[in-house]
């Protein structure tokens, strides 16, 4: 995915004669205490622009005594514009490469997550009034209202990067920010494998999950990946084929040449205009779908997107929260209460709809993709029950292991010939170095093509 967009980029202003260069001890300048109060009042009277607001910073400077040169007017310009447009201190943070949260506590300390888990950084605002001026402006900038009245928003910023932000009194101790930074680059399914997320004996079958047109959903909590992984197998479909996105948040950019992107709309303080995924879903629909994708499944739109796998658009997909593939069951059923369906409709449209489920976690930092299952068969649950048969797993501390199970050099088909089965060994498991093939994979296998 593209570098976060929509920051104002200046160009050097068009000066009759270059400025006078300092003496070298007092030549690094980056926006002056003072100057960016001097410089808003004055820009509120003449407007944006680039040669203007460089002007004013170096007469602002220079009215303390400071000449500058070239770079250090367009540093202190830059220190201006993130300050008064864009996102003052942070600016920085979310810049970095490898950063893919920001967050501030209220108090003003900001931490960031580089992959590792959130650490504190050396940047920290002011207090609470700079920590709620900067929520208030970027909830502004995304045409949204946080105030006293409105104490939350959960919006994405012009340049794609999602905002949430919570105000007292519902956060007592202050203002808090939550930035995602969407990723910077386009990952493809080989580089997620070269990264270590996918291990590399699955790819064939994560491929053919898309090239078969099997319905799936990628499962995990929050941060562990689902959206990159999504992304990457969407960027698999074939040009040929029209991708049909409902997203309640752009976070999906699948590099694919024909993409269609819905998104749902907050209603005004009016509570009204209010556009959201159930709706948008129907619409989706009408489109001419060869794909269709709903971004995040947590709410009503499960019936539609159930509905429409099971009436002829086959290779839908999409994301939901779930602590394992196992659980996504009772997710769907929880989803599907919102929409007024009975456990045993959610059921029955899942286990007729759906082909699939891979699951990605979270560990110390490093996601990677822990188990693709399938739905079990009509003929081997009750019609009231739907069942999660594991085809694929990681084995890794903190899953649960199938008990009986040994490290092996590869897959087998059962015990050595020198061993016995254990006694509790799980029936029809075989071991792979560092996972383990679960009794869901030959049904799964057939489904795919894959042998």
């Amino acid at each position: 995915m593209s570098r976060v967009e929509g920051r104002h980029h200046l160009a050097r202003p068009a000066v009759a004669q270059p400025p006078v260069a300092q003496p070298a001890e007092a030549a690094t300048v980056a926006a002056p205490s003072g100057v960016v109060a001097v410089v808003r009042d004055r820009l509120a009277a003449r407007g944006m622009d680039p040669v203007v607001l460089a002007e004013e910073v170096r007469d602002a400077a220079a009215a303390r005594g400071v000449v500058l040169g070239v770079d250090d007017l367009m540093s202190a310009a830059s220190a201006v514009t993130a300050d008064l447009w864009g996102l003052g201190p942070l600016e920085g943070l979310v810049r970095d490469p490898g950063v893919t949260d920001v967050v501030v506590n209220g108090g003003g300390a900001v931490y960031v997550d580089r992959g590792g888990g959130l650490e504190a950084c050396d940047v920290r605002l002011s207090g609470e009034d700079a920590a709620r001026a900067l929520a208030v402006r970027l909830a502004s900038s995304a045409g949204r209202r946080l105030d006293d009245a409105s104490p939350w928003v959960d919006a994405r910023l012009p340049g794609g990067l999602r905002l949430h932000a919570v105000l007292p009194p519902i956060a007592p101790a202050g203002t808090h920010l939550s930035l995602r930074v969407l990723c910077r680059a386009t990952w493809t399914l080989r580089g997620l494998v070269a990264a270590g997320s996918v291990p590399p004996e699955w790819a064939e079958v994560l491929d053919a999950l898309v090239a078969r047109r099997a319905a799936f959903l990628v499962s995990g909590g929050t941060g562990a990946g689902k959206t990159t992984l999504l992304s990457a197998l969407l960027s698999l479909v074939p040009p040929r084929e029209r991708i049909v996105l409902v997203e309640d948040v752009g976070e999906l950019y699948p590099d694919h040449p024909h993409v269609v992107r819905l998104e749902a709309r907050p209603a005004n303080v009016e509570g009204r205009g209010g556009v959201n995924l159930e709706v948008l879903v129907r619409q989706a629909l009408r489109m001419r779908p060869d794909r269709i994708v709903v971004g995040e499944c947590r709410g009503a739109e499960v019936r539609d997107l159930l509905a429409a796998l099971n009436t002829g658009h086959a290779g839908g997909c999409g994301t939901v929260h779930a602590n394992s593939a196992a659980e996504v069951p009772a997710r769907l059923e929880a989803l599907g209460a919102l929409a007024g369906m009975s456990p045993e409709s959610v059921r029955l449209q899942s286990r007729a709809a759906l082909d699939a489920v891979v699951h990605v976690r979270r560990d110390q930092g490093r996601r990677v993709v822990s188990e693709i299952a399938s739905f079990a068969p009509d003929g081997q649950v009750q019609p009231a029950m739907v069942r999660i048969e594991p085809s694929r797993r990681l084995r890794a501390p903190g899953l649960q292991e199938a008990p009986g199970l040994q490290e092996g050099p590869g897959p087998q088909e059962g015990p050595g010939p020198q061993e016995a089965p254990g006694p509790q060994e799980a029936p029809g498991w075989q071991v792979a170095p560092g996972w383990q093939v679960g009794p869901g994979w030959p049904r799964l296998a057939e489904r795919l093509g894959l042998r």
